[in-house]
């Protein structure tokens, strides 16, 4: 998967920004990218700070770009920029002490096409990733809140499932955009979405406000997004096994063989991606930020390089797609 990611996006050769310019997990992914000719890394932070760890590191950081927010030549009009954005919510001022912020930074060279598209989180909160990106970014027209999947990634087996990051009680526009906005970053690898709304019930086998809020989200995303194979609700095994399928959902078009995942709420989608990977072992790629005008996406801080590395080629493959 990933190796063809990479072919796909070395012919755009997109410049991805990195906000944690001194991660040694982040030097070690950045020099990889660029000595591949994959994509441009863009770090950010202070040049001699980052040239030391580097060196630390026996990194060979001389063919990146570093760009200090202290230093950086057209501060000024991503302080104009900014202000414009917020639409008053920030003077001149503010906007200057903000932007010296590295994610704020960041994502203003993204808003400005400086580049493509962002990664940060490995030491940051996720909140410090996806604040700045819905200030300025912001969501795509008719989406009114981003979500979060994980790539589910184990040998030719690939599964989207969301929302695992971001939005912990959602209800059923919430879910049915997820859903929609799932299927759009599927089609993005190569996946041919069929989504599954899922629950603890099949079809009416259980019916309560929790199940009730997932048929309604169904019914508003068959409304929204006809063209999509997508149902529910289901659970898990009615999904995904066509013999459990056929007696459970046998009018389903899904005929156990979805391939995105919408989970009912925070809780459950993060508690499921968890179970697949330490359990089933499959590679947990994300979370990936879906619904915004760029590709803003969030590692966990318990990531590694070569997560750094996977997430970047997404992300250019998000930015390239835009």
């Amino acid at each position: 998967m990933f190796s063809a990611i990479a072919d796909k996006v070395k012919q755009g050769y997109p410049s991805i920004v990195f906000p944690e310019g001194t991660d040694e997990r982040i030097l070690e992914a950045t020099v990889r990218l660029k000595k591949e000719g994959i994509l441009n890394p863009i770090l950010v932070g202070n040049e001699d700070e980052i040239k030391a760890k580097a060196l630390d590191l026996q990194l060979d950081v001389s063919e990146l770009d570093i760009y200090n927010p202290a230093t950086y030549e057209a501060f000024g009009d991503l302080v104009d920029a900014f202000v414009e954005r917020r639409k008053g919510k920030a003077t001149p001022e503010e906007a200057s002490k903000i932007l010296q912020t590295p994610n704020y930074f960041g994502t203003m060279l993204v808003h400005l096409n400086k580049a493509a598209g962002l990664v940060s989180g490995a030491a940051h909160s996720t909140g410090d990733t996806v604040r700045p990106a819905l200030q300025i970014i912001k969501t795509k027209a008719g989406v009114k809140k981003t979500s979060g999947v994980f790539v589910m990634v184990k040998e030719d087996q690939r599964y989207i499932f969301g929302d695992c990051a971001i939005n912990i009680a959602p209800d059923s526009n919430d879910l049915a955009e997820t859903a929609i906005e799932a299927a759009k970053t599927a089609r993005v690898f190569d996946i041919e979405p069929k989504v599954a709304m899922l629950s603890f019930s099949t079809k009416g086998s259980a019916v309560s406000p929790e199940t009730e809020k997932v048929v309604e989200a169904t019914k508003i995303a068959q409304e929204k997004a006809p063209e999509l194979v997508l149902d529910g609700e289901f659970q898990f095994d009615a999904a995904f096994v066509p013999s459990v399928a056929k007696k459970k959902a046998p009018d389903s078009p899904l005929n156990g063989e979805a391939n995105v995942f919408i989970f009912p709420s925070l809780e459950a989608g993060n508690i499921g991606y968890k179970i697949a990977q330490r359990l089933g072992n499959f590679e947990a790629i994300g979370p990936i930020l879906q619904g915004l005008n760029k590709p803003v996406n969030d590692l966990s801080r318990g990531c590694n390089a070569e997560d750094v590395y996977k997430l970047a080629l997404i992300t250019a493959m998000q930015g390239l797609a835009e």
